[in-house]
């Protein structure tokens, strides 16, 4: 009996989304059909929701990948991938033992996204950032090592930066907290939203300039559009995301941001064996607009490509859901929090949770996340599908 190759599915990053679909693919597909390999640059899974608290100096859990993924099926390789050929269907990579290539049949890119300096003055140079454990780390020691009285600048509303700015100043009162945001603080939320918000940024004594975008940063201040200077001992970048180069490096359709332009089950648009989930992917949510980056749009994509995999390689039927949003969930320190309800296309709407309940809420979400994530493969099924196609059918026309 002639003996069939197994289907090789490499899964490329193990963050949230990454780590979520090899573990779904693993739960749906039997070994001995599919070889699934999960290639990360770290050997734990990072929870980046929390970086904030790591800069503060906050210990997080160690989450080793190779004691969450054991007797999953899944093989967990550490290495640093420098490059992907979306033509010969390989991938290069870079490991302790040098660099190789890894041959795929399905590819899951799932690398996220990093820090973006936007091309500022200085920012490179002078700011910090949360994008990753690493940067975290620089800015915990360098946290560390301010005198009171130093002043902390945050740059950017977003969720990242009134985390951020809340856990910064609450961890260090000591210390002279400042944000700024290009708009109005908090300008998405409701009423209620942007009420509590402000409430707190109040009672940890973090000033908000609103309207100032920032033009430069050096190493003891930032310069906003107006011209003004604000005193900045430590800069801390969170003003926006970038993905990461390799998805713009190959013959992949990109977004002119770099992001990996999918279809409703997250397949490549221009490449039907390539996948794209989390931050690296350009998906459409209700009403077509793109989903953000984001944890709470990572996890839903993977659960999509996963599924949409497993139905294509075993002949079953593909999935049919359109991602959408419940809820903004932000930290304001470790004794506040707000739960901004919203729309399924992610517009606030009058409803929110606030204060101690909404911290306790925003906690249970973020445990939530990591114990699916270091749990990859509960509720395996005892009968895992056979895969009956060794190739996925061409892309459709667009």
């Amino acid at each position: 009996m002639q003996h069939t190759p197994r289907h090789r599915i490499v899964v490329l990053g193990a963050g949230y989304a990454g780590a979520v679909a090899a573990g779904r693919l693993a739960r749906r597909l039997r070994s001995e059909d599919a070889a699934i390999t999960l290639v990360n640059a770290e050997p734990h899974f990072v929870e980046r929701v929390r970086m904030h608290q790591l800069a503060v100096g906050q210990d997080l859990r160690a989450r080793p990948l190779d004691e969450m993924f054991a007797r999953t099926g899944v093989d967990v390789r550490i290495a640093k991938v420098t490059g992907v050929d979306a033509d010969r269907k390989t991938v290069s990579v870079t490991d302790a033992d040098g660099t190789g290539e890894l041959a795929y049949d399905t590819l899951v890119y799932a690398l996220g996204s990093a820090w973006n300096p936007q091309d500022v003055p200085g920012v490179a140079e002078h700011a910090h950032e949360l994008a990753g454990r690493p940067g975290a780390l620089r800015l915990r020691e360098r946290l560390a090592s301010l005198e009171a009285g130093r002043s902390v600048v945050v740059v950017g509303g977003g969720l990242t930066g009134l985390e951020a700015a809340s856990e910064i100043a609450e961890a260090r009162p000591d210390l002279e907290v400042s944000l700024t945001a290009s708009g109005g603080l908090g300008d998405w939320l409701s009423p209620k939203g942007r009420r509590h918000l402000r409430k707190v940024f109040a009672a940890l004594g973090i000033t908000a300039y609103e309207d100032a975008a920032v033009t430069s940063v050096a190493a003891d201040h930032v310069v906003t559009a107006d011209g003004t200077a604000v005193p900045a001992d430590v800069t801390v970048w969170t003003a926006g995301f970038a993905v990461h180069p390799p998805a713009g490096a190959t013959t992949l359709e990109v977004t002119d941001t770099g992001r990996i332009v999918v279809d409703g089950t997250m397949r490549s648009v221009s490449h039907p064996d390539v996948y794209a989930v989390g931050d690296a992917a350009l998906a459409a949510g209700p009403g077509d607009k793109p989903l953000r980056m984001s944890c709470a749009s990572g996890v839903p994509t993977a659960w999509q490509a996963a599924d949409a995999i497993a139905a294509r390689l075993t002949g079953g039927k593909l999935p049919n859901v359109t991602p959408r949003y419940f809820n903004q969930c932000i930290s304001l320190g470790r004794g506040q929090g707000l739960i901004q309800y919203v729309t399924a296309d992610d517009r606030a709407v009058r409803g929110a949770l606030t204060g101690r309940l909404a911290a306790l809420y925003k906690e249970l979400v973020c445990k939530s996340a990591a114990w699916g994530v270091a749990n990859p493969t509960l509720g395996m099924p005892t009968r895992r599908r056979p895969v009956v196609a060794r190739t996925p059918e061409p892309a459709p026309t667009v």
